[in-house]
């Protein structure tokens, strides 16, 4: 059985018990029992009869993307809830609004305070529902920003991470040489700091995601 097993944070790999050949299409398993499809690229490790290989997924939509999905349908949900309890307020609009006291005793005194009650508790109601709308808009917001990022998960991460690195290493050693002026103490340490994890995610791309991989890495993460 081919299953999803962790590389490094944010990216999964194929642990299969026989050997695929980059292009070929298989079937991972999740640990609750889905089937996704994937593609194989790169063989990454070989190790106790297991093959681990880097693979892109043939889904429809990525987690991020579905995660957008889910809160902006439940942001319009709220919102559609709200606007029904706000309409719901406006229940004897035309009496409330010419300001008519209540008349304490008189036989519309209950009628008058149940009509008040009844639109102050949907008006909260449809604040309530409205404040959940905004929250849900704010996190589809998130996962759409996070759906647009290039990850180690993406092919396309080596060249980008690349470009990244050779921008570092220029901003780097202007600051070293002056051309930069360092905005405080640790401008340069930084600046090398930001280098070093680039090359780093450049190395475990070329490692996924390059023409030739290497089969002595070590897988870093616990089983999906």
């Amino acid at each position: 059985m081919n299953t999803f097993k962790k590389y490094c944070p944010n990216v999964w790999v194929a642990e299969c018990d026989e050997e695929y050949e980059k292009g070929e299409i298989i079937i991972l398993e999740t640990k609750y029992g889905k089937e996704v499809e994937c593609e194989v690229y790169n063989l990454i490790l070989q190790k106790d009869d297991k093959y681990y290989y880097s693979i892109v997924r043939y889904e429809d939509m990525t987690y991020a993307q579905r995660k957008a999905e889910k809160y902006n349908n439940s942001a319009v949900r709220h919102q559609a809830k709200a606007n029904e309890r706000f309409e719901a307020a406006n229940e004897g609009k035309e009496f409330l609004s010419l300001g008519e006291p209540i008349k304490v005793g008189h036989h519309s005194e209950k009628r008058h305070r149940a009509l008040i009650e009844r639109n102050l508790k949907r008006t909260e109601k449809a604040l309530e529902y409205l404040e959940k709308a905004e929250e849900a808009e704010s996190k589809a917001k998130y996962w759409e920003r996070k759906a647009q990022e290039i990850t180690l998960a993406m092919p396309e991460s080596l060249e980008y991470f690349k470009e990244q690195l050779a921008k570092a290493i220029e901003y780097h050693q202007a600051l070293k040489d002056g051309k930069i002026e360092r905005t405080h103490s640790y401008s340069l340490t930084y600046a090398k700091k930001y280098v070093n994890e680039l090359k780093k995610k450049v190395e475990i791309a070329e490692l996924l995601w390059g023409e030739r991989s290497g089969t002595n890495s070590a897988l870093c993460a616990a089983e999906n």
